[in-house]
């Protein structure tokens, strides 16, 4: 098939361009860099953005599937920029998929939009959105979902995907964090418990998406639908970022603070950020406390069901392929 990805320069676009290219499919790239690497694979590049809705319509001239990835994601900036990328770019996708007849959509969400301040333990896709959102990330990945998702037709088919915790060799954001706050002392335990939580290896990610396509290419009804997809293996998230540590040669996150504390600091520097229209993240957010201190799992029979999807690289597995990618180069 042809297909394109929107933000194909990033970790999970990156992996499905890859991917793509493995199994002989045609890939076009949107992305705002330049990825020569990905052009020696045999992808076609193309440098833009998908505020720009002439580029982004071109770039879904000719294609059998849209995999729309491009997201600004995080718990502080710009509410402008978190409106242009995830709400005005995901229109501008749907907008080129319609004017260039592109049958399938597949969405990339966040399990975000439906987090609020209490444990979600088993949840299905039944659960509601979110009432009130403490950052533009989830708030704004909320509006792009379902904008996504009404558009769904008999012309142009969506799905979406809800990935939580997407982790793995080429991580350029998580990982990184996690091992520069450790190193200076600054990364500490939220609360004193060990909410579980849902990862995704960035293979059994990728492995979604294929599949999400394929079925609508298949044919099967599921247009307009939306699934959580993970590792189906529940972890504590501080077990987890334990785990990812120590392939990095690290040592255990430090002891904890009280999840209150967190959340005030972090409401307390907004402000102090805001107020001074400093652009830098502040070292802990409302958003951050918040996703660190309540459980967050979610029951992925749907996606098993419909989309014949089973997370074929466990966390353990996943974990020494990561401390493997990580281990200095002879």
């Amino acid at each position: 098939m042809k297909a394109m990805v929107t933000g194909g320069g990033g970790f999970l676009g990156s992996h499905l361009v890859k991917a793509l290219l493995a199994r002989g499919d045609s890939v076009r790239v949107l992305a705002r860099g330049d990825y020569p690497e990905l052009r020696a694979l045999g992808a076609e590049t193309i440098r833009g953005d998908i505020t720009d809705a002439a580029a982004t319509a071109k770039a879904c001239e000719g294609i059998d599937v849209v995999f729309h990835t491009a997201a600004k994601a995080g718990g502080w900036g710009d509410p402008k920029e978190y409106e242009a990328i995830n709400v005005t770019g995901t229109d501008h996708v749907v907008a080129g998929c319609r004017a260039g007849k592109v049958p399938v959509l597949i969405h990339t969400s966040s399990p975000s939009v439906v987090h609020g301040h209490e444990d979600i333990e088993g949840a299905n896709e039944s659960i509601p959105y979110a009432k009130d959102f403490t950052a533009h990330y989830p708030r704004t990945k909320a509006i792009s979902e379902q904008r996504a998702l009404a558009a769904s037709d008999a012309s142009l088919k969506v799905i979406a995907l809800r990935p939580h915790f997407i982790w793995g060799p080429g991580d350029r954001h998580l990982l990184p964090r996690l091992v520069a706050r450790a190193k200076t002392g600054r990364l500490r335990q939220i609360g004193s418990r060990d909410p579980k939580c849902d990862t995704i290896y960035i293979d059994n990610c990728v492995d979604a998406h294929l599949l999400a396509a394929e079925a609508l290419r298949g044919g099967a009804p599921l247009g307009g639908k939306v699934y959580f997809v993970s590792d189906d293996a529940p972890i504590g998230v501080w077990t987890m970022a334990n785990k990812m540590l120590a392939c990095a040669g690290l040592g255990p996150v430090g002891r904890p603070i009280p999840a209150g504390l967190a959340y005030g600091v972090g409401a307390t520097m907004e402000l102090v950020y805001a107020l001074f229209g400093v652009e830098k993240e502040p070292l802990i957010t409302r958003f951050g406390a918040s996703e660190l201190s309540y459980a967050q799992w979610f029951d992925i029979s749907a996606a098993k069901r419909d989309l014949g999807y089973q997370p074929k690289v466990t966390i353990d597995e996943g974990l020494r392929r990561l401390a493997a990618s990580l281990a200095p180069k002879a």
